[in-house]
């Protein structure tokens, strides 16, 4: 049996999946493991039992028995941790470990990008955010949700590409590839998009975001509208972080690496690569809590 606070258990719980990773007091990766999504719009009960599946996965990977949990000390990052009352809803939920504490998917996210240091980060994937650590405060702009927020995001991108898809089928606007390309997805019938619409998720709006950057990259003057309209909104995010005395940005997401040649020359300039992922963010949490 291994012995008390011997491990550390990181994990990041995401809407596409969840990722742990078990390391000893050394740092010494012991083992991987990852499950489906975490995100606490699923509830907490689901969001749970994922990160709970993740966790053994990794102490399997390890050559550990699951009933090693109970000495681990874990630190996990959920979507939807910042919601009112999430925090004690969670608290009260049983869990295997010796310890545990919760935080927002993005403040993991940040800890890992600088190391534990001061500094902010933007997320951009299927929706969006700024999110930072000054001076023992925390900054949070934007992320609000789509569709009243997540700018720049890749569900921003679609949402944008399908209503000006709709006007320039109703010859309200000029059409193009993009156009012609995404009222093909709807059959070239407008109503197809509204029933899609009716039960679309942030996600479903987001996957049209490669086809964006394709045809904006392609010079269509459509796509590269949108894409300059996001690019904007992702520069603000950065500048208000650098404002709040950020001394470093990374730009993190599926869509970090496509839109960062759209945003504006002193916004590249300020961006730093990231030292480390969400799951190393949870790790170096776990274990300033256990000690």
């Amino acid at each position: 049996m291994t012995t008390p606070g011997d491990l550390f258990l990181g994990v990041d719980g995401g809407g596409t999946g969840c990722r742990a990773r078990v390391v000893d007091r050394q740092g010494r990766v012991l083992g991987y493991g990852v499950a489906g999504p975490a995100t606490l719009r699923l509830g907490i009960e689901r969001a749970s039992a994922e990160v709970q599946r993740a966790s053994r996965s990794a102490l399997a990977d390890a050559g550990l028995d699951s009933d090693e949990l109970g000495v681990v000390h874990a630190a996990v990052g959920l979507a939807g941790v910042g919601r009112t009352c999430v925090l004690a809803d969670l608290s009260t939920q049983p869990h295997p470990f010796r310890s545990v504490v919760y935080a927002h998917d993005a403040a993991i996210a940040c800890l890992g990008a600088h190391g534990g240091r001061d500094g902010g980060i933007v997320i951009l994937g299927t929706g969006s955010i700024g999110f930072g650590f000054v001076g023992g405060r925390e900054i949070r702009i934007g992320g609000y949700g789509f569709p009243i927020s997540d700018e720049g995001s890749g569900a921003d991108l679609g949402l944008a590409a399908i209503r000006l898809t709709l006007r320039a089928h109703d010859q309200r606007a000029i059409g193009s590839r993009l156009t012609h390309d995404v009222m093909a997805h709807f059959q070239n019938d407008p109503f197809d998009a509204v029933t899609w619409m009716e039960q679309a998720t942030a996600t479903d709006y987001a996957t049209f975001a490669p086809l964006i950057m394709r045809h904006a990259d392609a010079g269509d003057t459509v796509a590269r509208a949108i894409v300059r309209d996001a690019a904007e909104q992702i520069d603000a995010l950065v500048r208000r972080l650098i404002e709040c005395g950020a001394p470093r940005v990374a730009l993190l997401g599926g869509l970090a690496s496509p839109m960062c040649p759209w945003l504006a020359p002193d916004v590249q300039h300020s961006l730093v690569a990231a030292e480390g992922d969400a799951v190393d963010g949870a790790l170096l949490l776990a274990r300033g809590s256990a000690g």
